[in-house]
């Protein structure tokens, strides 16, 4: 299990190997427009695999709420996300009065360390870095990150999870992890999620991913749970990405705690209605469900044909090994074909990217990019 200090962190004299996790150049996918900057054409004409979002874009229906409301943008947003939280309750069974809307999940990452103030944090390595960094912007703390072995293929084993949270007072766990795609059934992380509540350790489930396997989602189980928090997005599977929006769900014990901390106004009032739309829109779901089963097995045998290993996923994306990352992505990025290079997550090397899984021409477009390019 490795150790990080803040103390031992100079967030003054330039960015050091964990200073600024989440935000030196080239973390994240998706940032379409630097890279049509640097290569001096239209973010339209790219197609980005580096950002794992439904490639059936915003559904129609959202589409046409879009242009209904527009006029009620003169209004403040409500602060109290109040048709929203109600929508979502009746999606997932759950109480209104257990949610907490946000600028997507994200902004919520950042609020729970500064409710909470940890001192002792877990984190799977690899794994999304604004948990680390959200971390460490707050108070000192350290970070003990429990580093997935690729022997295993990058999987989370409960009983050292569990093993490695004793003694921290908040642990993050993605599920579907991020960037793995790795899955644990829902069985494993409730027993996490007990262990951490008889170590006292607040247990925050990124479930950003959940949506395509929701079967295996605790959501219906923060309520028996004080320690356990749950994250889900409304980015991945309904492509709500420039709206920004995400809620979690937060045991009645402590939400009133998490609400005292939340800045007012932070979901816009498009955001609230298009994510009531897109949760009652069944047609939208089932479509994304038929095309992932499809393209997903396209690939993988693509990838088979071209001897690259992948990871299985759970999710909309893959983590594949390659002789050098770096160098694919530069050549297909050549192309106008975006994919995450992976070197800079921590556990991690320079020979992994990942890819999401788009339409079936896009999809096919990558396969025949990648086969000139190792040679397949």
């Amino acid at each position: 299990m490795k150790i990080i200090d803040k103390e031992k962190t100079d967030f003054k004299s330039g960015p050091s190997k964990h200073a600024d996790p989440g935000h030196r150049s080239g973390e994240h996918g998706g940032n379409v427009y630097r890279i049509a900057q640097e290569l001096g054409i239209s973010e339209n004409t790219l197609i980005d695999f580096s950002a794992s979002i439904n490639p059936l874009g915003v559904s129609e229906r959202v589409k046409e709420l879009i242009k209904r409301e527009l006029d009620g943008l003169v209004n403040y947003p409500d602060p109290d996300t109040v048709e929203l939280r109600k929508e979502i309750a009746a999606y997932h069974g759950i109480g209104e009065d257990t949610i907490i809307c946000g600028n997507g999940s994200t902004e919520l990452i950042y609020l729970i360390p500064r409710v909470f103030r940890p001192r002792n944090v877990l984190i799977t390595a690899p794994a999304f870095s604004e948990y680390e960094r959200a971390c460490l912007l707050n108070h000192e703390l350290r970070i003990m990150n429990y580093e997935l072995k690729e022997e295993n293929g990058f999987s989370i084993e409960p009983n050292i999870f569990i093993e490695q949270m004793q003694g921290c007072d908040m642990a993050f766990l993605c599920n579907p992890n991020n960037p793995t795609g790795g899955l644990l059934s829902r069985e494993a992380v409730l027993e996490i999620a007990g262990a951490a509540r008889k170590a006292k350790c607040y247990l925050v489930v990124d479930e950003a991913f959940i949506d395509f396997i929701s079967r295996e989602s605790v959501i219906t189980n923060v309520k028996d749970n004080p320690y356990l928090i749950v994250l889900r997005s409304m980015t991945k599977f309904y492509a709500l990405t420039g709206l920004r929006i995400g809620y979690g769900v937060f045991n009645e014990e402590v939400i009133e705690k998490v609400k005292a901390f939340k800045e007012p106004w932070t979901v816009n009032s498009l955001a609230q209605k298009t994510a009531v739309t897109a949760l009652e829109d069944d047609h939208y779901a089932d479509k994304t469900f038929r095309l992932m089963i499809e393209e997903k097995s396209y690939m993988e045998r693509s990838f088979d044909e071209m001897g690259i290993r992948y990871y299985p996923s759970a999710a909309n994306y893959y983590l594949l090994k390659v002789k050098d990352a770096g160098s694919i992505v530069s050549k297909l990025k050549q192309k106008g074909l975006l994919a995450r290079d992976c070197s800079n997550f921590k556990g991690l090397g320079s020979s992994y990217i990942r890819v999401a899984v788009k339409s079936h021409e896009q999809n096919g477009l990558l396969i025949r990019e990648m086969k000139k390019i190792c040679g397949a």
